[in-house]
Order: structure tokens, then C-alpha cells, then sequence
């Protein structure tokens, strides 16, 4: 009985982001825009920093691979909602509604990670000048990329292994544009109280313990910064901001909807839109589009391109 229970619901309903044509219709050609928008920004900035040998640097490293995650966050749910907007039939199936949730964490968590990584980068080049070839070398990125990349599979696993094995036997509606775990849980045919709590524990300790190191971080960087001021701390601090800017835009959707998860459902769809896709929108502009050294390194390959 117990494996006819697991496999009764063979696909479950998304409600999406609204239910009025009209506003569908907009949501449709407004985030199909949006969505091309992040492919090709994220993209851009992955090319310049491969291809232009002056960006060749830990901090380029990482945000190169953080564009990579962003696109991705960007992709696991965003076409499925664009086709869902136009389409009568919102439906996923159980192995695409699983799939979804494994991803969305997997990315999650490595972005975080990586956002740690990013601040550990900068503080060596600004309070640890003159170590920092040394200690941050090919070597160490690619472990601290590797270390972003396994934090975020742990984190997804920890909460997947346990969910993939739940009974769907009833209701599978979900009141989203994409699979929430949170949600998800709750449509099982037993007592998730416990798992419900584990998830939100997991999710919500991982982002607490991420922005914690991040706030710390970025307080010691900004009182060395305020502490010597020369054209070279005005760059940094311009860098800084930057980067801070992008860990207050992930890191705040998360703490809503994980470290505080008494918020409505509607709330909970405009953050889940501003993390899975304005964010990764957001990072390029901030990073790519208003850095000197990636405009100039774009400039230099229109350059090259116009005289090919």
C-alpha cells in the first residue's frame, strides 16, 4: 500500500505567479525579456574574464563562477514559469517537481558559499596586501570554488533524502511558480512537522552562519579601508560596495522566507522572484557593467572584434 501511496501523484500543480490573464500576459513578455537579459549579461561577463588575460585574478575567478550560478539560478524554474503564463496546463511532474527543489538548493547554497569565498578574497588583498599572491593562488580558488560547489550539494542533500522518500497520495497543488520545498512537504500524505522544521533549520542555519561571517568580514575590511585614505582604498571601498550590495539583495529574501517563515505565501512569491531572478540580473550590473577594469576589458574586445 505504502508504494501505491508514493506513486499516486504522478505530477503536481503550479499556481504561478497570478491568476488574471492580463497581468499573465505581461508577466510573460516582461520576464522572457528579463530572462534573456540574465542569460546574455552573465554570459558576457564569464567571456570577458576568460578571455582577457589582465582579469586573470582570484576576484575575476570567483565572479566569473558566480555568474555561472547565477544563470543557473536563473534557469531551473524561470523558463518553466515563462511557459507556464501562456499555457492552460501549469503542471510538473514529480520527478521535474524533485529535480527543481535539488537544484534550488544545490545553487543556493553554493552561492552563498561563494559570497563567503568572495569576502575571504577580498580581505586578504585589503588587510593582507602583500600575502595575497601567496595565499591566494590558483591552487586556492579552485578549492574555494570546489568548497562553494560541495557545501551546496551537502546542503541540498541534507534535506532531499529525506523528502524524496515522502508519500504524495492527495493534494498537489503548490501555490508558487515553482516547486518550495516548504511547500512541497506539506502536500505529503504523513506528519512533516518535523521534516518542515529540519528544512527550515538546515536553510535557515546555513544563511545565518553565512551572512554572520559575511557582516563580520565586511566590518573589519571597512574599518581598514576608513583607516588609510589614498585613491587606491577609494577603489576598494567602490569594489566593497559592490559586493556588499549583492550579499544584502541574496542574503535578505533568504532570511524572510527561511530564518523568518511566518510571512504570506504572496510575500513569499515576491521574494522567491527577486532571489531566483532579479538577483542574478542584479549581480552583473553591479559587478560587470559598473566595474572599470570589465568595461574597459569590453571595450578592448569590441575593439578587437571591429578590426577582425
Amino acid at each position: 500500500m505504502e508504494k501505491q501511496n508514493h506513486t499516486m501523484v504522478s505530477q503536481f500543480i503550479l499556481l504561478g505567479l497570478t491568476e488574471f490573464p492580463e497581468l499573465q500576459i505581461f508577466f510573460f513578455l516582461f520576464f522572457s525579456v528579463i530572462y534573456v537579459a540574465i542569460v546574455l549579461s552573465n554570459l558576457i561577463t564569464i567571456f570577458v574574464v576568460k578571455f582577457d588575460p589582465q582579469l586573470h585574478s582570484p576576484m575575476y575567478f570567483l565572479l566569473a563562477n558566480l555568474s555561472f550560478i547565477d544563470m543557473s539560478l536563473a534557469s531551473f524554474a524561470t523558463p518553466k514559469m515563462i511557459c507556464d503564463l501562456i499555457s492552460d496546463y501549469k503542471t510538473i511532474s514529480y520527478e521535474g517537481c524533485m529535480a527543481q527543489m535539488f537544484f534550488l538548493h544545490l545553487l543556493g547554497g553554493s552561492e552563498m558559499m561563494l559570497l563567503v569565498a568572495m569576502a575571504i578574497d577580498r580581505y586578504i588583498a585589503i588587510c593582507k596586501p602583500l600575502h595575497y599572491n601567496n595565499i591566494m593562488s590558483h591552487r586556492v580558488c579552485i578549492g574555494l570554488a570546489l568548497l562553494s560547489w560541495t557545501t551546496g550539494f551537502v546542503h541540498t542533500m541534507s534535506q532531499m533524502v529525506f523528502t524524496v522518500t515522502l508519500p504524495f497520495c492527495g493534494p498537489n497543488v503548490v501555490d508558487s511558480f515553482f516547486c518550495d520545498l516548504p511547500q512541497v512537504i506539506k502536500l505529503a500524505c504523513t506528519d512533516t512537522y518535523t521534516l518542515e522544521l529540519l528544512v527550515i533549520a538546515l536553510s535557515g542555519l546555513l544563511s545565518l552562519l553565512c551572512f554572520t561571517f559575511l557582516f563580520i568580514s565586511y566590518s573589519i575590511i571597512l574599518i581598514t579601508v576608513w583607516h588609510h585614505s589614498s585613491s587606491g582604498s577609494s577603489k576598494a571601498l567602490s569594489t566593497l560596495s559592490a559586493h556588499i550590495t549583492v550579499v544584502v539583495l541574496f542574503f535578505g529574501p533568504c532570511v524572510f522566507i527561511y530564518i523568518w517563515p511566518f510571512s504570506s505565501i504572496s510575500i513569499d512569491k515576491i521574494l522567491s522572484v527577486f532571489y531566483t531572478i532579479f538577483t542574478p540580473l542584479l549581480n552583473p550590473i553591479i559587478y560587470t557593467f559598473r566595474n572599470k577594469d570589465m568595461k574597459k576589458a569590453i571595450r578592448k574586445i569590441k575593439t578587437m572584434h571591429v578590426r577582425a
